[in-house]
């Protein structure tokens, strides 16, 4: 089976189980999911949505993030990794955007990775998902392990990888299949140990033992 035969058999298995994927983050706005998805480096989906279901209704608008004491606003986020940094870069993307683009998000991949703490995982996530903008897949910890073992990509790097799948999927699939692979990565073929037995695509998975 070629690669573009691969991976679209991979994302027809796995809407099978997920027909509906998304993004796990919980977002009203732009902005929010900008904070969400800078929170969420190297933290659980989940434990980020616990920390800002009270952030977003303590901090309301751009303007009230950019006007937070630092202080505070890494109090408010300390149960996440690395909450120094990321209050932060929050604070100064608050800045940033207020000043720079009239208080509304960017909405191109040229300008949001000028903020600080937004790389091209969490610009493709705002692309896609709060815009609708389709410009590239978003390369989390989930996908670059799973296009490994998928065969989709040898690459290491989340930008090779990134262009890797690009090559091989539709357009169109690309955020489905960011939310696919996280989605399985999360429940199914973890880090440590892979549940070969529950796997919809244990025949097609050449890293699939026995």
């Amino acid at each position: 089976m070629d690669s573009k035969k691969h991976v679209t058999e991979i994302i027809k298995r796995l809407l099978r189980d997920h027909p509906s994927p998304k993004c796990a983050l919980n977002f009203k706005t732009p902005f929010e999911l900008l904070v969400a998805t800078v929170l969420s480096a190297q933290t659980t989906d989940a434990q980020v949505n616990k920390v800002t279901a009270s952030l977003f209704r303590k901090y309301r608008s751009i303007k009230a993030f950019a006007e937070a004491p630092i202080e505070e606003l890494q109090a408010d986020v300390s149960s996440v990794n690395f909450y120094r940094n990321k209050a932060a870069n929050i604070r100064k993307s608050a800045i940033i955007i207020q000043e720079r683009y009239g208080s509304r998000v960017p909405g191109t991949m040229q300008e949001l990775i000028t903020l600080p703490g937004v790389a091209r995982k969490t610009a493709n996530i705002i692309l896609s998902d709060a815009y609708g903008v389709i410009e590239g897949i978003a390369v989390d910890t989930h996908v670059l392990r799973l296009s490994g073992r998928l065969g989709l990509s040898s690459e290491t790097d989340p930008k090779k990888v990134e262009k890797d799948l690009m090559e091989i999927t539709p357009t169109k699939q690309w955020p489905t299949l960011s939310h696919l692979l996280i989605l399985h990565g999360r429940g199914v073929c973890k880090a440590r140990k892979p549940m070969h037995r529950d796997c919809t695509l244990r025949d097609i998975c050449p890293s699939a033992v026995g």
